[in-house]
């Protein structure tokens, strides 16, 4: 069966909206890239492809099906994705109430372990269990009973392509000069903002079934 244009674009296009629409792996991307320049978002960032990617191979070998099928395993997933949104909601409201240091500088932020962020960014996206979900979403929007192996790599295919281009795209949007600077005077509102947020996601995820 021919990959079906115009499914692939009703796919894309719903890919872009969920990928793209403000969340706790964007906003972690957004505040590293102020805070630790470019280098540090994009490794974040870097962390939160890799994650995207992953649950897109899950999704397409049935494997999140699975998942979805014995709800046990998502529970447990959904839990620990809690816990560590509320992990990083109090790094980001201790760094809130933190005094006003100096800006970072470049040797500064050269001691920053870029594969410690990748893996942020890697455990955040991995621990979602909505990211789970909104694959198999796609998959289901994307394929039908007759859909060729084809359909399924150009899915994954261009649902990476723009996975890079959207959270890079934030990272290096984030860690331009106005933004660095709208950083500095906001610091303490920009991280309180990230801790209420990153708060409010964990709660849901261990008070709330999916």
């Amino acid at each position: 069966m021919p990959v079906d244009i115009h499914q692939l674009l009703i796919v894309f296009t719903a890919y872009i909206i969920a990928a793209g629409s403000p969340g706790p792996s964007n906003m972690r991307i957004m505040g590293v890239a102020m805070n630790d320049g470019r280098r540090a978002g994009l490794a974040v960032a870097s962390g939160v492809v890799s994650g995207s990617v992953f649950w897109g191979l899950m999704a397409a070998t049935g494997v999140s099906a699975v998942l979805k099928n014995y709800p046990g395993a998502l529970v447990v997933l959904q839990a620990l994705g809690g816990l560590y949104l509320l992990f990083l909601a109090f790094k980001a409201a201790r760094a809130a109430v933190s005094p006003d240091k100096a800006s970072p500088t470049d040797q500064d932020r050269a001691k920053v372990s870029m594969a410690a962020l990748y893996r942020r960014g890697l455990l955040m996206h991995l621990m979602n269990p909505k990211s789970i979900l909104a694959w198999i979403a796609l998959m289901t929007l994307g394929l039908g009973p007759g859909s060729s192996p084809s359909s399924v790599v150009v899915i994954l295919a261009g649902c990476a392509v723009l996975s890079v281009t959207i959270f890079c795209g934030y990272a290096i949007v984030f860690s331009t000069g106005p933004m660095v600077r709208l950083y500095r005077r906001a610091r303490r509102w920009i991280e309180g903002t990230l801790a209420v947020s990153f708060g409010f996601a964990g709660l849901k995820l261990l008070l709330f079934r999916i």
